[in-house]
């Protein structure tokens, strides 16, 4: 890629445009949003101008906001009536969303009336449910056709409509009764009826559905599009498996970031300025920085039992971080699983009695290894060696327990699960591995 847009910048140096032209034209349209990222913004327009109509439409569909942005600003009005009508409906949804207000202004005043009514329909379906991800132009059928006149509705109207492999068998009043693909009517004879091969049992949304649970219907089932119906079960829309897969990765992201501390954000990370990151760090770094002082509490409430056994203190780093370690293990197994739909609140109890095993087991392992250690390198006396490895098995115990139950007590509630991850339940276990540290000690060596 860099090679190509090396070869352009050339070109552009040079004014070749027809050459130019012919470079991109055959180019894949996801390639050509990738290159406008890298490309100077005063020549945007000029690079786009040169793309054959269909091509440029495409391309438009896969750029960021941002290059969106810059070339919308550009262009003439006609050059923007063209660009959007041969847009589909979501994605000039998904554009007017990220675009500043004179600019959706300006795009709706430009858009056929059609066109215009639908993307206003979507765009006033909450932002993650899934009326606001769906496209409205689909292939329709009705349950009286032959396949012979099925063919002939889907030449008609196909090339209009962002998938024509699944059409939808709906009624008179657009209640969705069957789905037929494109090979089952490739198979059927001619004269065949549609209500006699399309699919009956048929698996829907509504168009409130939040969009996370429509994108994992088509990792279970395999699908290529999943209708949307309306509280009459009128089929509005359907979604495509490329917004299912922009939602998941849009999912991952944000769980990704929110279980490192991080707020969310939708840009990418080259995109974003240092002051915008900054603003989506500190608030969880200061949350965590002043609840990390309650450790430094509990050190200083035992100051007496250290100072009365000062190997202690060494001990303290190892402690913390496999408690954390382990508190971190348990909790994104079980957002994954959530994640997933694998997991539900019902399940608490299962869940707490298994990972209690598995961190009997755990904190058992890590305290027969760390005893040898402690008497063979550390050469620590034996009521010492007990504490440590007495409070490592009750801090894996209690760590894991804190790690599983948080991030299904947080779905209960509403709250993101990925929310309570492993700086959050790391700063938990290290209050709780201190307290269990020094009460043992003080319970086995007589001190405090």
């Amino acid at each position: 890629m860099l090679d190509i847009l090396d070869k352009i910048l050339e070109l552009l140096e040079n004014k070749d445009f027809p050459q130019l032209g012919n470079l991109l034209k055959d180019m894949n349209p996801a390639d050509v949003a990738e290159l406008f990222e890298d490309l100077p913004r005063e020549k945007m327009a000029l690079v786009f101008r040169l793309l054959p109509k269909e091509l440029a439409a495409d391309a438009f569909a896969y750029m960021n906001p941002d290059e969106q942005t810059v070339l919308v600003e550009a262009f003439s009005d006609k050059e923007l009536h063209d660009v959007v009508n041969e847009l589909y409906v979501d994605d000039a949804a998904d554009m007017i969303e990220e675009m500043p207000a004179n600019l959706v202004k300006r795009i709706l005043r430009h858009t056929d009336v059609e066109t215009r009514v639908l993307i206003n329909q979507i765009l006033n379906y909450p932002k993650d449910s899934a009326g606001s991800i769906m496209t409205m132009e689909y292939v329709d059928l009705k349950r009286g056709m032959t396949v012979e006149e099925a063919f002939d509705r889907i030449r008609a109207i196909g090339v209009e409509k962002e998938t024509v492999y699944t059409c939808y068998v709906t009624d008179s009043r657009r209640k969705l009764k069957g789905i037929v693909t494109v090979k089952d009517l490739l198979l059927a004879p001619k004269n065949e009826l549609i209500r006699n091969i399309m699919e009956t049992n048929i698996i829907y949304v509504s168009t409130h559905t939040d969009k996370e649970e429509v994108a994992s219907l088509f990792g279970k089932y395999d699908f290529l599009a999943v209708p949307v119906v309306d509280n009459e079960e009128r089929l509005v829309g359907i979604v495509t498996v490329d917004d299912a897969i922009d939602v998941i990765q849009d999912e991952a992201t944000e769980d990704i970031e929110m279980m490192a501390a991080i707020t969310p954000t939708d840009k990418p990370y080259m995109k974003t300025g240092v002051f915008a990151t900054w603003k989506k760090r500190i608030p969880w770094l200061l949350l965590l920085m002043i609840s990390a002082t309650f450790t430094g509490s509990i050190i200083t409430s035992f100051e007496d039992a250290l100072s009365a056994s000062i190997v202690l203190t060494g001990f303290i780093p190892m402690l913390m971080d496999t408690g954390g370690n382990a508190g971190s293990q348990a909790s994104v197994s079980i957002i994954r699983g959530l994640s997933l739909g694998e997991i539900e609140y019902k399940d608490i109890g299962r869940i707490l009695w298994k990972e209690a095993r598995v961190a009997f087991l755990c904190g058992v392992s890590l305290a027969a290894a760390n005893f040898v250690k402690l008497l063979l390198v550390d050469r620590v006396t034996i009521p010492v060696a007990i504490v440590v490895c007495s409070t490592l098995v009750v801090t894996v115990l209690a760590a894991k327990l804190v790690g599983c139950s948080l991030p299904v007590l947080a779905k209960r509630i509403g709250f993101d699960p990925a929310v309570m991850a492993s700086p959050f339940i790391t700063t938990i276990v290290d209050a709780l591995s201190l307290l269990i540290y020094f009460r043992i000690a003080c319970a086995v060596l007589h001190i405090g």
